[in-house]
């Protein structure tokens, strides 16, 4: 007989596009890792008893609710999974922390820095381990990219470039939603967010920032007919300096006619520099000046087994791993932390740097200025 694991509940508020994705991701993480806790999908809550419903029998829960304070209240449930709208994350996390629950909240953490700050500080005071959604730094080729860089492949880095494009919001007729809620809302916050992780999980600690922030759509209708005035940006750019003394740039872009997922970055180097698309993120792409003349160009590096964890999903080279795979090794790496065996991978802390830092290059642009970052 298998020894038995412990086991650990989990209640899940919201059941979208990334709930679905943190269902999946603490599924497959039981199966793909050998995890010293297994998490057990207990409730599901949705707007109401129907949608509720029917995730909780497409996602394998054991329990619907309409009401996500159902979760909170259970005693049974010690995860809390939030991935309803950006604005809700707050009160939730804070009714989870109080009720001594670990909380996976999904990006930003909150729509506001002062707001991530209290939850931050109240999940550190309770004791709590936490995590945002940024799986995309779960990807074997960022982290192969950021041993790279800080082994001295690529020499002293001079520069990078960040852009998160997608074009869910380049219909002009298309509604209002809470992504354009004036507070914590924008291209910049929703994908900047993610341009912004990735930088610093490669460089460092971004110090000083410019931003330049755009509305190209001025305004959209809502769920009741209403024309509303649009405030967000959907175009936000910042250039950056870091701590390293490399200097760079990202953008955010909901309306870039075409692309998907282009989660992309590139890094230039005395020595070399790298290349990455999430659009095809198997991949990255690697410039050696060492190569001879006449030889040189960007070589293309393959994910394969030797990039762990990859070949716990796969053990043939190049056959790729997806998105809901990297929210596998999120999960894993937080269900670790939870049982005491290392660091929360992003945890609330974290996900307040980079709301403190996107407010900073929200402010920078309407000021047309620089600003040091936290000052």
């Amino acid at each position: 007989m298998l020894p038995s694991k412990t086991k650990i509940k989990v209640g899940l508020i919201g059941t979208g596009f990334m709930g679905k994705a943190h269902a999946f991701g603490f599924t497959n993480a039981s199966r793909v890792f050998d995890l010293p806790v297994e998490a057990e999908l207990d409730t599901v809550a949705d707007i109401n008893e129907a949608e509720a419903g029917r995730a909780a029998r497409a996602f394998g829960f054991a329990k619907a609710t309409a009401d996500w304070r159902d979760i909170i209240a259970d005693p049974e449930i010690g995860i809390v999974s939030i991935t309803a709208p950006n604005a809700l994350h707050k009160e939730m996390a804070l009714a989870a922390i109080a009720a001594g629950k670990h909380v996976y909240c999904e990006k930003p953490l909150a729509p506001l820095a002062q707001d991530a700050r209290e939850m931050a500080e109240a999940a550190e005071a309770a004791g709590v381990k936490t995590q945002v959604g940024f799986n995309y730094l779960c990807n074997p080729m960022l982290k192969l990219a950021r041993a790279m860089i800080e082994a001295g492949e690529l020499g002293e880095i001079h520069g990078y470039r960040g852009l998160h494009a997608e074009d869910y919001m380049a219909d002009a007729t298309g509604p209002f939603t809470f992504r354009h809620d004036p507070a914590g809302g924008g291209a910049l916050a929703d994908l900047g967010s993610h341009a912004l992780a990735t930088a610093e999980f490669l460089l460092g600690s971004v110090t000083d920032v410019m931003g330049d922030c755009v509305t190209v759509i001025d305004a959209r209708t809502d769920a009741s007919g209403t024309t509303r005035k649009i405030e967000v940006d959907d175009i936000g750019r910042a250039f950056l300096r870091f701590e390293n003394g490399a200097s760079g740039s990202i953008e955010a872009n909901w309306v870039a006619t075409g692309r998907k997922m282009q989660h992309d970055f590139e890094v230039f180097g005395s020595k070399g520099a790298l290349a990455f698309s999430q659009e095809r993120f198997n991949e990255l792409h690697f410039y050696s000046t060492d190569d001879a003349a006449g030889r040189q160009g960007f070589r293309k590096i393959e994910a394969a087994p030797a990039h762990p964890p990859y070949g716990l999903f796969c053990v043939a080279p190049g056959h790729q791993i997806g998105f809901n795979d990297l929210k596998a090794i999120e999960v894993a790496g937080y269900l670790n932390a939870i049982n005491g065996d290392g660091a929360e991978p992003f945890n609330f802390r974290a996900g307040l740097r980079i709301q403190t830092v996107l407010e900073d290059i929200q402010q920078s642009s309407l000021e047309r200025a620089w600003r040091k970052v936290g000052e």
